[in-house]
């Protein structure tokens, strides 16, 4: 049984990279997919690029934001066009090793999981594999999330039959963490698929490189969107600055 498997892609400003990431979709195993690409107002060649794998490939679609909204806008646009039984993350600098659906697909189709994510290695600027290799713990549920967001947003996959339709909230950042916290209060575990999936790019100047940024940021999601407390929220933050150190 072949279930449709909706990618969703955010591109902004994205053409140094964005060609390798298409690339690494239309060289997957599993391919009854459809990938959904929302250029938010992007100034350089991204539609261009996007355009000429539109013409030799049907299954990828790309919508125009009329003016630049941020990446949890044009994520859930993409997720409001996704037609597919699992709803799939990749951003636009990040890839897939070549079976990753395949496996991940099979794994949450045999066991009936709603929500899956997997291990992944790190790449720098220029495509080098570097020595960290992120793997997260087997099992998640809502309170061992708060204390460190370890699902990686380019493994992450969601069954919208089982969940419904689940949006990021509207935030500058951290976005994708509190859509995992979200489908986590709809179903009680989070599973890891087994194997390295991915590759996760870090780059020099990116939003995620600010860490003190983004603990504040932590402790607003927690704050205000999770509505917890001004005590429980620091606790979480707490929490996520200990993970970081040890």
């Amino acid at each position: 049984m072949h279930h449709i498997v909706s990618i969703i892609m955010p591109s902004f400003n994205c053409e140094r990279f964005i060609s390798e990431t298409i690339r690494s979709v239309i060289l997957q195993s599993y391919n009854n997919w459809e990938l959904i690409i929302v250029d938010d107002c992007s100034n350089d060649n991204s539609i261009n690029i996007i355009t000429n794998f539109i013409r030799h490939d049907d299954r990828i679609k790309l919508f125009l934001n009329d003016k630049n909204e941020g990446p949890a806008v044009s994520r859930n646009k993409a997720i409001k066009y996704a037609s597919g039984k699992y709803i799939a993350f990749l951003d636009t600098d990040d890839l897939w090793n070549a079976d990753k659906l395949q496996i991940q697909i099979s794994f949450m189709s045999n066991n009936n999981l709603a929500f899956s994510y997997s291990a992944y290695e790190t790449i720098d600027e220029d495509g080098n594999i570097l020595k960290m290799t992120v793997i997260p713990q087997e099992r998640l549920d809502y309170f061992s999330l708060l204390k460190e967001n370890q699902i990686g947003c380019l493994t992450a996959v969601y069954d919208q039959v089982m969940l419904n339709k689940h949006y990021m909230p509207l935030i500058r950042k951290r976005q994708d963490y509190g859509l995992w916290l979200s489908i986590l209060k709809a179903t009680p575990y989070a599973y890891r698929v087994p194997g390295v999936l991915a590759k996760y790019r870090i780059r020099k100047n990116s939003v995620s490189s600010n860490k003190i940024g983004l603990l504040i940021y932590n402790f607003k999601l927690f704050n205000e969107h999770e509505k917890l407390s001004f005590i429980k929220s620091a606790y979480y933050v707490g929490w996520n600055i200990f993970r970081k150190l040890k």
